[in-house]
């Protein structure tokens, strides 16, 4: 699984004439009455056509789900990942949604906000037993659960940094900002000529997932949470500003790059000793590196250390017209065994604990373990707000220029403008 499987954030750019293809294929309401005394074909779209690890399981859920019951059947749309978010804004503006989707989790306020999607209404039994950034709110109201999340760590080899008399950090006294810069100028010292990959090579959602997390350690945001109505303060404020000149300096010290190649292929190469990076790089490192592989928790940027979450759910369509049969769908789909399946499959961490035991990968005994915990203790969702995709992208440019050397304070400045004039154009959506 690379990380634009688990990253994803919705554009309204021209529909594709696939996603005009697909429209044209789903019932009116996402479900189509069944002949005479039949079952109610219940319309369901995914991204993962271009997963087969990931479809595999979703087709055994619906396999099983069909044979268990005769009221409903669910029939399966999988579409290419980069057609998937242009076919759900066309076929919302023609009424013709499928009841049940799939959406990845920053964008969730959004689609709520916009009308695409209904509370979710699943048992509380289900969503309390989740990662809680496994599950999609909008104004305190569930409209989407998730199987599994990702988690963000740094990669280091424990030969390395013990023949560096580097200390080897812990979830519990993880690096400080002046520990982490000392240790990259050791580390620059003894030969590595670029230190850490932090993957600001990539582009799209992967900024805000890797880097507002290193933001809000900073002690910002990329916006006010307690109103949802403004970034500033959060985002241009002496916080924001500290952590955004050390991301500056650490381009311009040569600690990092953004010249190298999106993966983890420079830290399994030992061309570079650390890594920012996520579990979806961990098996390949792995093998490359083998017991030498440390999954660390990211540095303390002086609040605390703080990684992404939030990966793809499920949700129930505004305009499906068989909400029981829907609901009926995911109750079943949320059944540990099907977590696991998908956990053992594209390396995920399972959303529930006991899935997590049953898993291969983070289990007890398990290689990637040490995401469970950086999950439980340090992930925190993006913000919970329809603006997200404008937030979004005003932060990865802004991010960007930084990077190249722009003024710190004045691009903040010019970023707050923007996010706080979309947010006032649509009347605070809803906040």
């Amino acid at each position: 699984m690379n990380r634009r499987s688990l990253l994803t954030i919705v554009s309204a750019t021209a529909v594709s004439a696939l996603a005009l293809t697909a429209c044209g294929q789903a019932g009116q309401g996402g479900a189509t009455p069944g002949d005479g005394d039949g079952p109610v074909e219940l319309s369901m779209w995914t991204h993962s056509a271009g997963n087969p690890a990931e479809l595999e399981v979703y087709q055994q859920i619906i396999e099983d789900f069909n044979a268990s019951q005769d009221e409903y059947v669910v029939v399966e749309e999988s579409f290419p990942q980069g057609a998937y978010n242009d076919a759900i804004v066309a076929a919302a503006a023609a009424g013709d949604l499928p009841c049940l989707l799939d959406m990845d989790g920053p964008i969730v306020p959004n689609w709520a906000w916009a009308g695409y999607i209904q509370p979710l209404g699943l048992p509380t039994e289900i969503t309390d037993a989740l990662l809680p950034t496994a599950v999609g709110t909008y104004q305190d109201e569930i409209y989407s659960a998730g199987y599994w999340d990702a988690a963000l760590s740094v990669f280091a080899r424990q030969s390395v940094l013990e023949e560096n008399d580097i200390r080897i950090p812990t979830t519990d006294e993880p690096w400080t900002i002046d520990e982490f810069d000392a240790a990259l100028a050791t580390l620059q010292d003894a030969g590595y000529d670029t230190p850490l990959d932090i993957g600001a090579e990539d582009t799209g959602e992967w900024w805000s997932y890797a880097y507002s997390p290193m933001l809000q350690s900073a002690g910002g945001d990329l916006v006010d949470r307690s109103t949802m109505l403004t970034a500033d303060g959060a985002l241009n404020g002496p916080e924001a500003v500290e952590f955004f000149t050390w991301f500056q300096d650490a381009f311009t010290a040569g600690y990092t790059s953004s010249s190298g190649t999106i993966g983890n292929e420079e830290f399994n190469n030992d061309e570079a000793a650390l890594s920012y990076t996520g579990v979806w790089n961990a098996m390949d490192s792995l093998d490359a590196v083998g017991d030498d592989l440390l999954i660390l928790p990211p540095p303390d940027f002086g609040q605390g250390v703080t990684i992404g979450g939030g990966s793809w759910q499920w949700g129930i369509s505004a305009s499906c017209d068989a909400t029981d049969g829907a609901r009926a769908y995911l109750e079943f789909s949320f059944a540990d065994e099907y977590l696991t399946e998908f956990s053992d499959k594209q390396v995920v961490i399972p959303a529930t604990a006991s899935a997590v035991e049953a898993s291969e990968h983070f289990s007890e005994d398990g290689a990637l373990r040490p995401f469970v915990e950086l999950s439980e203790r340090f992930a925190l969702a993006r913000p919970e707000t329809p603006a997200y995709p404008v937030i979004s992208s005003t932060f990865e440019k802004a991010g960007k220029d930084i990077m190249n050397g722009a003024d710190v304070q004045s691009t903040l400045d010019t970023a707050v403008r923007e996010i706080d004039a979309n947010i006032e154009s649509n009347d605070g959506y809803g906040f």
